[in-house]
């Protein structure tokens, strides 16, 4: 991409860098700019950013706020690079909606630039130890919090994935309540529940999310 920087034409992935302290700020533009398909992009012309990198110590409450007013107000494509961060920073950041998280200590240039690229292709960039920290705080979250409370990462109860598999299967309202033993009420209450809290337009889409989800 050909962007202009400061009345002077540049080529490459448009990048915008933000962190609190000026010098870790420039630290990392004087390495991108060693890139030759990386351009810096100010701050004046954040909206031609394809990606943002947030520079940070930890993730608080501050880092979260940067990057969700980044992802809201013009870079939906954010990797945070952290100094220190524990398994309850990881997954904030993730909530946030980071596309890649780097260790400062392991950010040289090169990494940078590769976590930029991915970060424009649409893919996201995380070291192996904090990928599986992640994945087995996602494991204790299901076991522990949601299967408890009969939910499912999915956004579906086990009710409400019992009734979409008998309408899967053809059943009507009829059926599926003397099946299941409930009202057919209760059926179309769920079915409705389901279809408006997900923005699915009627039973078939219900089902096809379902399908796609590998819940029936």
């Amino acid at each position: 991409m050909t962007t202009r920087t400061g009345g002077e034409v540049t080529t490459g992935t448009p990048v915008y860098v933000y962190a609190a302290d000026p010098v870790s700020e420039a630290g990392i533009v004087s390495a991108l700019r060693e890139q030759s398909d990386i351009s810096v992009v100010p701050e004046a012309e954040i909206d031609d950013a394809e990606v943002a990198l947030v520079i940070a110590d930890e993730v608080d409450d501050a880092t979260v706020r940067v990057i969700r007013a980044l992802q809201r107000n013009s870079c939906p494509r954010v990797i945070l690079v952290v100094t220190h961060v524990d398994d309850g920073g990881l997954f904030a950041a993730v909530e946030a909606g980071v596309t890649g998280l780097l260790r400062r200590a392991e950010a040289d240039g090169t990494r940078l630039a590769e976590a930029i690229r991915t970060a424009s292709a649409g893919d996201g960039t995380m070291p192996s130890d904090l990928l599986g920290r992640l994945l087995e705080q996602i494991h204790h979250i299901q076991n522990h919090v949601l299967e408890p409370r009969g939910l499912h990462f999915t956004g579906l109860t086990d009710r409400e994935v019992a009734v979409l598999r008998l309408v899967a299967d053809g059943c009507d309202t009829a059926e599926i309540a003397q099946t299941l033993s409930y009202s057919e009420r209760t059926v179309k209450n769920v079915i409705q529940g389901v279809t408006s809290r997900l923005n699915l337009r009627n039973r078939s889409h219900a089902v096809a999310y379902a399908l796609r989800q590998g819940l029936i």
